[in-house]
Parts: structure tokens; sequence; C-alpha cells
């Protein structure tokens, strides 16, 4: 199998990951941030909060279609690109993806029917019950992708079949019930409302720049900002949490993320940045922080840290010599310092925005400067979700799975390099395709303001424009 081969389809899998992982978060976010309006109209009867509602619901929609067509294509991947793979991990991941299937998207799909078509036919309260359970199939569908890919990290409830080489499953308790998927899920759940909040607040700002609607924006800016903050703080708690499962079980990709070869003194100094030689597996022109790693590592303020190369030989000795276990040093220490520092960044972004906007001193309007910081905001969380997956995915080389499969293994025999050129050409345009239409849709829809009509206002009255109305 040529190297060429391997490398074109990690490439084209990174690609389909990665721009999957764009949407999806964004989806799950939005129809939590969607419900909220939707539940502030129904407590407190005002307009405004239904068109809130009405106008991020039709963002919200175009993010699901776009997730939802990047992960048919990931599906086909697994078939084409990566079929002995599929054939090692069927049973195990039989399970829990068809009961993603089945159960979670299924239930997604029928209420966002539901939601989308009765604002006439149902009472208001029970009205929004419905983009609630949206919101619940779509946190559930994370629940049971997660727990695939927490089975990649930290294989649980399984045994080998000596006959065919493969993994069957033993135990389902014990596959959802995996440690790995319990940090991870609500660190990607956090996530992904982190990417909703500073998305519409983002939106929101881009508009308030221009004096257009501005009570309006104002109010959906302060929804994003508030759903922001508290998931972006909930993100960084439950984010030190995995790291702490990581050092334990993947110490090689905790030591890559902090750009460790050699073991460090007690305490250890935590590094800013530095310069890493990946070839020889040394470090240069570091700017250290004295303790600080420990801290963070032990939540004390002693207490050493493995390198990688010490991790390095830990796994030659249990798995064979004849591999190389170190991962890419340089993706996975810059990817944590852009992740963890934009998360510290979109927090104080946040608290400058709501305390500005705050009823009974908004000044915001006069503060450009921070309305252009929020409008940037928008898109930082796409970039942070993006260096986590980088982290957690890049982290395990050489695995699919940890300890039992590796990617070289897994790759389809028949596959060649000619057809991976082909279909990576054609996703790249795919993608960007689908991209540009998300982008278009979404401007367009701030473009067009609230006061247009509305695709999701089926089978009701025309609302009164805003201007003028009592919020």
């Amino acid at each position: 199998m040529g190297a060429s081969v391997l490398e074109l389809a990690r490439f084209q899998f990174a690609m389909t990951t990665v721009f999957h992982f764009f949407f999806v978060p964004f989806s799950i976010g939005m129809a939590l941030v969607t419900a909220i309006m939707e539940t502030m109209f129904v407590r407190t009867k005002k307009p405004l909060y239904k068109q809130m509602t009405l106008f991020w619901g039709k963002i919200f929609l175009l993010s699901f279609a776009v997730g939802v067509v990047t992960g048919i294509i990931q599906e086909f991947q697994f078939g084409m690109n990566w079929s002995n793979y599929s054939r090692f991990m069927g049973d195990i991941f039989g399970a829990p993806l068809a009961i993603e299937a089945l159960l979670a998207f299924f239930m997604e799909s029928t209420f966002i029917g539901l939601w989308m078509f009765t604002w006439d036919r149902f009472k208001p309260a029970l009205h929004a019950a419905m983009i609630w359970l949206v919101w619940l199939g779509t946190t559930l569908s994370a629940i049971w992708i997660l727990s695939a890919n927490a089975f990649m990290q930290h294989p649980t409830g399984f045994a080998i079949n000596q006959a065919t080489g493969r993994v069957k499953l033993v135990d389902f308790g014990a596959v959802i019930t995996n440690p790995q998927l319990w940090v991870e899920f609500p660190h990607v759940i956090f996530g992904a409302f982190t990417t909703a909040g500073f998305a519409v607040a983002g939106m929101a700002a881009w508009r308030l720049l221009k004096h257009d609607h501005e009570e309006f924006y104002l109010r959906s800016l302060r929804v994003g900002l508030i759903v922001g903050l508290v998931a972006v703080v909930g993100a960084i708690g439950v984010g030190d949490l995995q790291t702490q499962f990581i050092i334990k079980d993947q110490p090689m990709k905790f030591a890559a993320t902090e750009g460790i070869y050699k073991n460090t003194k007690d305490p250890a100094a935590w590094t800013v940045v530095e310069l890493i030689d990946s070839k020889n597996h040394t470090v240069s022109n570091q700017l250290d922080v004295p303790v600080l790693l420990s801290l963070l590592a032990y939540h004390k303020t002693s207490g050493a840290v493995k390198g990688m190369d010490q991790a390095n030989a830990e796994l030659q000795a249990k798995y064979g010599k004849d591999k190389d276990y170190y991962v890419p040093a340089k993706t996975l220490f810059w990817s944590f310092r852009v992740m963890s520092g934009g998360g510290v960044v979109l927090a104080i972004v946040a608290i400058l925005g709501l305390w500005f906007s705050r009823a009974k001193k908004n000044t915001l309007s006069s503060k450009r400067w921070l309305l252009w910081l929020l409008g940037i905001a928008l898109w930082v969380p796409f970039l942070i979700n993006t260096c986590g997956w980088l982290i957690t995915e890049l982290g395990r080389y050489p695995w699919t799975v940890y300890g039992l499969y590796t990617i070289e293994d897994a790759i389809s025999a028949t596959t060649t390099a000619g057809q991976l050129w082909f279909s990576n050409i054609a996703y790249l345009l795919i993608f960007s395709l689908l991209g540009g239409v998300m982008v278009y849709f979404s401007h367009r829809n701030l473009v067009l303001g609230p006061d247009a009509p509305s695709t999701l206002n089926y089978g009701i009255d025309e609302i009164t424009p805003l201007e003028g109305q009592p919020s």
C-alpha cells in the first residue's frame, strides 16, 4: 500500500470531519438558542421574541440541512476508503449508530417539521415544546455519535473474535458508560452552545454597526452572549476534567499539547510558546511560566509531567518497537493554545458585551470597537472547534482504535491514489459550494431583516413590522 494512498485518505477524512463539524455544533446550539427565544415569547407574549424565534430559526434550519448532507458524505467514506475499519468495528458501531439514526435523528427531524408547520395549530407553550424536543434530539444524537468516537479513544465493553480478528460487542452498558464519553460529550456540547451563542451575537453586532433594527438585534445579541458566556465557562470547566482523564489514559497526547519531549522537572513549568523540531524531537526558544503546568495538570504546586520520549518508549514496550508512536506535536501544541486561549478571549468579550449593553446603562452603540470585536468573534468558535477535533483525532496517532487497530490497517485495500485525488477535489468543490450557500443565505437573511415575511410563519397572520412596536 503506497504512503500516498494513506495520506490522501487521511486528508479526505480530516477535510470532511472538519467541515461537518463546522455545522453540527452550530445546529445543536442554534436549536437551544431558538428554543430559548420562543420560550421568552411564551412567557412574555411580546411580539419581538416571536420575530426573533422566526428569524434565527431560519438560520438554524440552514445549519441543520448542511450538517445532514456533510454527515451523509462521511458515511459513504467509511465504506469506500475505510472498509477494513468498518469491518473491524461494525459490531461495536452498529448499536449506537443505529440508535442515533432510528431514535435521535428521527426525533429531531420529525419535530422540526411539526415546529415549522404548526404555528397556528397549537397553543404557544405546546409549540415551544416542539423546538425543545428538537434540541433534545440533537443532543441525544451527539451522545450516540460520541459514544462511537469515545470507543476509538478508550475501547470498552468488547472482546476480540479470534475467528475473524474483529472486535465484538459483549457489554453495551460499558460502551455507553465509557469514562471517555462522559468527559468528551459535555465538552463538545458546551462547545456547540458556545458556537451558536457567539454566532448569533456576532451577526447581531454587524447589524448594530449599521444601526439596523437596533432593539431587535440588541435583544438577540444579549441572548447570544448569555448563552455563549455560560457555555464557554462550562467548556473550560469540563475541558479540565477531560485533561485529567487524558493525562492518565493518553499521556502522549497530553505531552504533545504541551510540547514536552523530555520529562519535566517537579514542579513543572507551563510553556506559553516554543519552537518544536518534530524530526529531532527537540524544542527551543521556550517562554515558560514556572509551576503553572503542575497546577493545570494536577491542581497542586508539585508534580512532574511525562514527556513524549518516555510515552513513546512505554507504547513500544506494550505494542511493539516496529512503530513510532509520536503524534504531530506542532499541530497539537498550537491547536491547544488556540482552543484554550480562544475560549478565554470569548469569555472576556462576552462579559464586556453584556456589561455595556445592560438595561440601566446601554452604551454599546457608542462602542464601535466592541461591536467589531463581537462581529469577529462570530468566527472564533468554529476555529476553536476545529482545533479541538484536531487534538482529539490526531492525538491518538497511529491508531484508529487506540491500542487495537492502526490507521494503516483501516484503509481499504482496493482504493487507489487516483480515486482519492478525484474524490478529494470533488468533495472540496461540494463543500465549498455548501459553505458558500450557507453563508450566502445567512447573510441574505440578515440583510432582509426581521420584517421580511418568514418562511416559518406558515398559516398565521402577518406580523406587524417591528419598528415602532413595544417590545
